[in-house]
């Protein structure tokens, strides 16, 4: 009787478990925060898509929440981008490789892109871990950390300005800022929103491919990394006519997509003209960047990887060890 009695608790318990694996994930809610205007819309809340229910916006002048990878200026998936032009492209790359998303005179930004070959396809599936962004004689550093599973409510981001890591509170709204950017929390864990005035505006997520996602798309996503990523959106003030890179060439005037609109899934072609030789790198084909980072950058990048910050304190003092 005992044995018996012991097995049902088993039995119930294992029960208890799937049924609380199964249950769908609780979509995030987003606030409209503009301040000049859309006062009826002002300080509300509202739902995630279930499209995107980790990664939405509140858009203030429709007073409802929208899925940030439907955004111009996307970046997202497997990779997902929505140029200037207003047309969606699939750009694939390869795996473990660093590919230039944009270069101009004054701003160039690199991505690194990891994934997984899929043996009965041609190309990686990948997505974008980390970006690099170079403007005047700054560079911002944005990654999202390696994790076995996925959790919520841990924060896997790492981001550094000028080589110096930066930890935000842990709390919606959360601020650190410099004379020549800004980095403001928009939820409590992995997502902000990067400001340079007059430069670009760049929100940043990090989402886990989930086992849904690699079921319906065979990624074949293994229990040892669910490839956490970033979803990014980005907005550009003042680029120039001779602006490149796999997205930055769809904000020049008079550009003409060569992707073929027709197909399933229109591919941007050509990653020869937008491999970089690394992640800190300006020596893409189609660089148009006039300054390099600051010598030693690429050891102090490198090794972020491998940081782990603890402080409750934003900007400079924090204790990080490796």
């Amino acid at each position: 009787m005992a044995r018996f009695s012991l097995w049902r608790i088993m039995a119930i318990a294992i029960l208890l478990f799937v049924m609380v694996e199964a249950q769908p994930y609780k979509p995030k809610q987003v606030k409209c925060k503009d301040k000049n205007g859309y006062p009826m819309c002002r300080g509300s809340k509202f739902t995630c898509p279930a499209a995107c229910p980790r990664s939405c916006m509140a858009d203030c002048e429709l007073c409802r929440a929208v899925c940030s990878c439907d955004k111009g200026g996307a970046v997202c998936q497997d990779p997902r981008f929505i140029g200037g032009d207003g047309i969606t492209f699939y750009f694939h790359g390869r795996k473990d490789k660093d590919f230039c998303l944009l270069s101009d005179s004054n701003l160039h930004i690199n991505a690194h892109f990891i994934g997984r070959r899929n043996p009965e396809m041609k190309r990686d599936f990948t997505w974008v871990q980390s970006i690099l962004v170079l403007f005047e004689d700054h560079q911002l550093y944005i990654r999202a950390q390696k994790t076995s599973t996925w959790d919520d409510a841990e924060d896997h981001l790492a981001i550094s300005f000028d080589s110096e890591p930066i930890v935000l509170p842990r709390e919606e709204d959360a601020k650190w800022q410099t004379s020549a950017l800004s980095i403001v929390r928009s939820s409590s864990a992995n997502a902000i929103t990067v400001e340079a005035e007059g430069k670009f505006k760049i929100t940043a997520s990090v989402v886990p491919v989930t086992e849904e996602e690699s079921r319906v798309h065979n990624y074949g996503i293994k229990a040892d990394d669910c490839f956490a990523h970033l979803e990014l959106g980005f907005k550009f003030y003042s680029l120039t006519s001779h602006v490149h890179g796999v997205l930055g060439q769809t904000y020049r005037e008079g550009y003409v997509s060569r992707v073929k609109m027709s197909s399933d899934m229109p591919i941007m072609s050509g990653e020869h003209k937008f491999l970089a030789s690394g992640l800190y790198a300006t020596d893409c084909a189609v660089a148009r960047f006039v300054r390099g980072p600051p010598a030693g950058t690429a050891g102090q990048l490198s090794e972020l990887a491998d940081i782990t910050c603890s402080s409750g304190v934003s900007g400079r003092g924090i204790i990080c060890k490796k």
